[in-house]
């Protein structure tokens, strides 16, 4: 009986090179049976030239006999491609991350590819250990989602050569990204709630550090009522961190703070489901006493009681196009996607 350890021997460039599997068949194993040598084995598992049709088929009849299956990682040292692809994603919204995720799995499976989600924090540690530790894995690219990149890791990218793509985030530096315009979207949401007849309108904003999410919100929040001649005040706005847990105190900042407050701009659904959660334990109904309009579109939107007006990004979609814009860099793929208030009930109009 064979041992369940073996080495695995692939042929690259008249070099043998081994690695460890789990593997109880071998491709010695087979070059044995098909009475052939293992570079042979190596050349046609890696469609290159250099034996006849007879000798493909019956090294292709040997290892489906044995059931013999590659060691991906040393397959990966001859063609330079390992058919993985990594995923940074930063401890947001959960429910954010799942829609984006989703979309990247998705596609990535119909390319036959694998995908490794690394979640990392906010100090940048993790992010620079999982950078390098992805590229130490040779994957073929990386896809960072909704993060700011610093010098540093602008610096660990350039120095590795991997593709990489950003997703609901942008940078300083050259790197292509995939993102809805979080100034306008906000602007968008605030000017939906005064055309619905509201002038005292609080927002729950995310972290107040975050200058890629958090501040282009502010900014688009802040203006549209500056712009009908609404003065924002700094008892109007309270931050948060993107969860459920930080919209409920939130509503309750908004409600001791600013006490005439009428609507509420959410940065996020989950924020925006934990100030309905608070209001409602306080006896204050939705929308007839206060409206609230949330920020993404995930499904706990549509779960939400009552459901949830908010603005839409296209996540899934958002997802799916990193993985071609990863692995087709000339595609040509809007780097600014189109968002849309998608209306429930969360939301009174004052004609009404």
């Amino acid at each position: 009986m064979k041992p369940l350890y073996l080495y695995v021997t692939v042929f690259l460039e008249n070099v043998y090179v081994e690695s460890w599997c789990n593997m109880s068949i071998t491709i010695k194993d087979v070059a044995k049976q098909a009475n052939v040598s293992v570079a042979t084995v190596s050349r046609i598992l890696n469609n290159l030239p250099g034996y006849s049709d007879e000798t493909q088929q019956r090294v292709k009849k040997v290892i489906e006999e044995l059931g013999y299956q590659p060691n991906a990682v040393a397959r990966g040292l001859i063609n330079r491609k390992t058919k993985t692809i990594g995923v940074l994603v930063p401890n947001v919204s959960d429910l954010f991350a799942s829609e984006v995720l989703a979309g990247i799995e998705e596609q990535a499976h119909e390319f036959g590819y694998s995908v490794m989600i690394c979640k990392t924090n906010h100090d940048g540690k993790r992010t620079i250990n999982y950078l390098q530790a992805l590229y130490e894995k040779r994957v073929d690219g990386i896809i960072i989602v909704s993060e700011f990149i610093t010098l540093d890791y602008y610096k660990t990218i350039e120095t590795n050569k991997v593709p990489v793509v950003l997703v609901a985030t942008e940078s300083e530096y050259p790197l292509p990204f995939i993102k809805v315009d979080d100034y306008q979207a906000a602007y968008d949401a605030t000017t939906y709630l005064v055309k619905k007849g509201h002038a005292d309108i609080g927002m729950i904003a995310g972290t107040e550090s975050d200058v890629i999410s958090t501040t282009p919100r502010i900014e688009g929040f802040k203006d549209a009522l500056n712009n009908v001649g609404i003065t924002v005040t700094k008892e109007m706005i309270t931050f948060g961190d993107f969860s459920f847990k930080s919209g409920i105190e939130g509503m309750k900042n908004l409600l001791k703070n600013y006490p005439k407050v009428r609507a509420v701009f959410c940065a996020s659904d989950e924020m925006a489901v934990g100030a309905l959660s608070l209001l409602y334990k306080k006896g204050i109904s939705v929308p007839e006493e206060i409206s609230i309009i949330g920020y993404d579109n995930t499904a706990t939107a549509e779960k939400a009681i009552p459901p949830l007006t908010t603005v839409a990004q296209p996540l899934y979609k958002m997802g799916k196009d990193s993985i071609q814009l990863l692995l087709n860099p000339t595609l040509k793929i809007n780097q600014r996607y189109p968002h849309h208030i998608a209306e429930r009930d969360t939301v009174r109009a004052y004609s009404e």
